[in-house]
């Protein structure tokens, strides 16, 4: 197929709006301007066609339309258009990583796509509602709050049920296939509390760990090792509000990034000002946020100062890393000590998209080439969950087909230990390959891999997910 070069124009009259504080975010003429003129530039180029199905369905329609003498490019294209590419978005961010023609590169396009998909849904959701299948998913911190802590037996029972996965679908839309995160019978603020209980050293500095929806209920182990490491190298572990080790009153709420997966811009807002208001004191006061997941990480360092464009949003996003970019950093000041005691092995390394589009290398595989005795190799490739879009019964069937080339890439590696910083990622390849790999091998976060080789601790990794079972009914 020919590429037709149509006469919509490669440049924007005006900077394209991603922030609801633009009075033209919401407008939907500007919008399908904006997705008519982005929509022209990527089918003119086509280096992305590989990413998701979303390109492949934007070439498709374009080419319909230039085929039937419709159009000279993409300016036939109607909302239901749009909307089908939209779809099949799940926001790896891939696209912008890889684009040349972004702000990120001064080129004059200005093109964001996933920012662009992510107004769409805002606006459809606007007009429409948010679906429930979106509200349920956008709120875990309240899902985790109902069904951890003693209640979590009788979650994870529950959530065995087939029936009960099956019901869950129909009604709500969460795909009974997907591998639920198991509920952790202690929750990590509850770990951490007993933790500072304890009779600790005073030590010389101090950082904030955002230990995530995810951390605080699903896999407490994460920040556990996070905190394990941090201490083994000096570091007092703050939560989000504390000025001293225990003495938080309010808690930090969710990133927000599932409430933006769902188009629902109001209450992704409300969480960003919950906890930038929460971290600003912290901030000022000179401390850095640590995050260990790279989706809350991206979240909080490019969406929160995008969408609250406040002083205090920028001032917070700055001081926020991720937490192995941490790590690293204190070994490029000689700060970080070396002495590992176990080696791991061959170590199968996932490279997380989110980490890709924070634009700062891969410091977990780094780190942990630094353990004797282990070698780290690398698998560059998309796990197709991203957020929330995976877990959707319309999309689990297109992201396990998407996520073959990463579980094809670890099995053949053979690896002694799988690490992926992304707990989504690992919910996917220990499902896939749970099976696969014999013995099984655990699939962890790099900071439990880090703890495991300092002889902190063992690393937990996701062994207990929650697999629907046809026995149980």
């Amino acid at each position: 197929m020919a590429v037709h070069m149509s006469k919509i124009s490669r440049t924007p009259a005006t900077p394209p709006a991603t922030s609801p504080s633009d009075p033209r975010y919401f407008d939907e003429r500007d919008l399908e301007q904006e997705l008519t003129r982005t929509f022209q530039i990527c089918h003119e180029c086509r280096m992305c066609v590989g990413y998701c199905k979303s390109f492949p369905e934007l070439f498709q329609r374009i080419d319909r339309d230039i085929d039937k003498a419709r159009a000279e490019g993409a300016e036939a294209l109607d909302a239901q258009d749009f909307r089908a590419v939209m779809d099949e978005c799940w926001q790896c961010k891939l696209c912008f990583v890889k684009c040349p023609y972004t702000k990120d590169d001064d080129a004059s396009e200005l093109l964001d796509f996933p920012r662009l998909m992510a107004r769409t849904k805002a606006v459809l959701s606007r007009r429409e509602g948010v679906p429930v299948v979106d509200r349920v998913l956008g709120e875990p911190q309240l899902v985790g709050a109902l069904g951890a802590g003693v209640f979590a037996p009788l979650t994870n029972f529950v959530h065995r049920n087939r029936l009960v996965r099956k019901t869950q679908e129909k009604v709500l839309g969460i795909s009974s296939e997907f591998p639920i995160p198991p509920m952790a019978k202690e929750r990590f603020s509850t770990w951490i509390e007993k933790h500072h209980a304890e009779e600790r050293p005073k030590l010389e500095h101090q950082v904030v760990l955002f230990t995530t929806c995810y951390g605080e209920f699903n896999a407490p182990s994460v920040p556990a090792a996070a905190v394990r490491v941090l201490e083994h190298n000096g570091f007092n572990v703050l939560l989000p509000g504390e000025s001293e080790p225990g003495d938080a009153l309010a808690a930090a709420t969710c990133c927000g990034m599932p409430n933006l997966d769902g188009g629902d811009v109001d209450a992704f807002v409300k969480k960003v000002e919950h906890n930038v208001a929460l971290l600003l004191p912290q901030v000022e006061a000179g401390l850095k946020i640590i995050v260990p997941s790279p989706t809350c990480g991206y979240t909080m360092k490019r969406e929160w100062p995008e969408y609250v464009p406040t002083a205090a949003a920028r001032k917070v996003a700055a001081a926020t890393m991720d937490l192995m970019e941490f790590l690293v950093s204190l070994g490029k000041k000689k700060q970080l000590k070396l002495e590992f005691k176990k080696s791991l092995g061959t170590v199968a390394y996932h490279v997380a998209c989110h980490l890709k589009a924070q634009k700062i290398g891969f410091p977990g595989q780094r780190l942990l080439s630094k353990v004797e005795g282990t070698d780290v190799r690398s698998v560059e490739e998309c796990s197709a969950v991203d957020g929330t879009w995976g877990m959707k019964a319309k999309n689990y069937a297109t992201g396990r087909k998407y996520a073959q080339k990463l579980i094809r890439g670890v099995s053949e590696l053979e690896p002694d230990l799988i690490v992926t910083d992304c707990t989504l990622s690992a919910l996917r390849i220990d499902f896939e390959i749970k099976n696969g790999l014999r013995p099984p091998v655990r699939v962890v976060h790099p900071i439990e891999a880090v703890a495991e080789a300092y002889g902190l601790m063992d690393a937990v990794g996701t062994s207990g997910v929650t697999v629907v079972e046809a026995s149980v009914e």
